[in-house]
């Protein structure tokens, strides 16, 4: 150092930030207690034999490619007709950016806090439900998609049955297989899962857990008829069972008002009920509650505290300074017409450019378009095509456990502004083409 020093006439700071980005580039190499050398060329150092991981490892689990795909970020040009989050122009990042400002100045939201999060978030979260859920039966998590994995860790052991839509939430599927969990398909339509279905489901198998979403399910946008739900409840109550029910969509509600939550209507904790800020909000705002009545809100408790302790507290302030100040109610009613008028710019482009695809069933909120595809069509071939076409979209077949009855493709609404859907839409007319003339002889 002190010959390079006085070569170049250089402080001693200025040689060290050399030598350090020489290091970092590969250039030279130090040794504690011998110096700087220059570095062996690369042709000159052993390849590295990373196979045993292989062995080691073992067999990859099912669904991680899927939910890589999900979440991809769509190369530039390219629009996004798929997607779990709002589009950038639909999230209040000027509302939450304010109030993590304040919260990050605040010294006491840097202190730890209580395991299950702060009483007055999770007290907010449980009036929101209106599910006679108290704030102490609740307990605040990173995420839907945590508080999910935690639930099905804490309600199951690896081997057990889990019951689910079919279709379902993706996310969902991933998450029961990593936890060792056996996932049986239950059948949906447009009115939500089958009442009698589900009932001959829990016989069979024995499950003691079913998962579901009541309210505008991801991926068909389906709510549970009013008709249903009280044939689901007897269901889940005589197999003894846990319903999970997943309320994401809870601020989605495009047509109407949404029904209210399952466990409005579950006195003696069968429902375990989950709602997330995230997708209703930003994608950076991983903030969930989970919670059920009796000892299974404990277990969900005890899960949490072992993933993760407990949820960062500038967070959580900031949450909670958005959702109860006007701004969060602003923002939902701004969200509604917003959504409509995505959703409504999707449909019109389908009936213009593929009028086969265009669906029956229109859902009254959500994010996403179910679209029935001809028979015979390859859904990730077609996705495949899209892509190269220059609009993304995803394919039926993941969002099933077991053989998909129909090929389907899942069209987001709210990822795309509504000026581009008619020129996403064309591009996937073309893709559309190029398949079928594929598979003419």
């Amino acid at each position: 150092m002190r010959e390079l020093t006085a070569r170049h006439q250089a402080s001693p700071v200025t040689v060290a930030e050399a030598v350090r980005q020489l290091v970092a580039q590969g250039l030279i190499e130090t040794r504690p207690g011998k110096g700087t050398f220059v570095a062996a060329r690369p042709d000159e150092r052993r390849a590295p034999d990373l196979s045993w991981q292989t062995v080691a490892l073992g067999a990859r689990r099912p669904g991680e490619e899927e939910m890589q795909a999900l979440l991809a970020l769509p190369r530039p040009g390219a629009i996004p007709l798929s997607g779990g989050y709002l589009d950038a122009d639909l999230q209040p990042a000027a509302a939450l950016g304010a109030a993590l400002a304040r919260a990050a100045r605040q010294p006491a939201t840097w202190q730890r806090g209580p395991a299950e999060g702060r009483a007055d978030l999770r007290a907010w979260f449980a009036r929101e439900a209106e599910t006679g859920l108290h704030a102490d039966d609740l307990v605040i998590c990173p995420g839907g998609q945590a508080a999910l994995s935690s639930a099905l860790r804490a309600l199951a052991a690896p081997g057990d049955t889990l019951l689910v839509e079919s279709p379902t939430y993706l996310g969902a599927l991933a998450t029961a297989r990593a936890a060792g969990l056996r996932v049986v398909p239950v059948p949906a339509d447009a009115d939500g899962v089958r009442p009698d279905q589900l009932a001959a489901a829990f016989a069979r198998t024995g499950a003691r857990l079913f998962y579901c979403q009541p309210l505008h399910a991801n991926p068909t946008g389906a709510s549970l008829a009013a008709h249903r739900r009280a044939g689901v409840a007897d269901a889940v109550r005589d197999a003894s069972a846990f319903l999970i029910e997943d309320d994401y969509a809870r601020d989605l509600t495009i047509d109407g008002e949404g029904p209210p939550p399952l466990a409005a209507d579950d006195p003696d904790g069968h429902v375990v009920y989950l709602r997330s800020l995230t997708k209703s909000a930003a994608p950076g705002l991983r903030v969930a509650a989970i919670g059920a009545r009796g000892p299974a809100g404990a277990r969900l408790r005890s899960a949490r505290l072992l993933d993760d302790f407990f949820v960062a507290g500038p967070l959580q302030q900031a949450t909670l300074e958005f959702v109860t100040a006007p701004s969060w109610t602003r923002h939902r009613r701004t969200l509604r017409t917003a959504l409509l008028a995505r959703r409504e710019a999707l449909l019109t482009a389908l009936r213009r450019h593929l009028p086969q695809l265009a669906p029956a069933m229109i859902p009254r909120g959500g994010l996403h378009l179910w679209v029935r595809l001809p028979d015979g069509t390859d859904d990730v071939a077609l996705a495949a095509a899209a892509a190269a076409e220059g609009v993304i979209v995803f394919p039926g077949r993941p969002w099933y456990a077991a053989e998909p009855p129909a090929p389907h493709l899942r069209l987001t609404y709210a990822a795309a502004p509504p000026d581009l859907m008619d020129e996403a839409v064309r591009r996937l007319a073309h893709a559309a083409e190029a398949v079928t003339d594929a598979r003419r002889p």
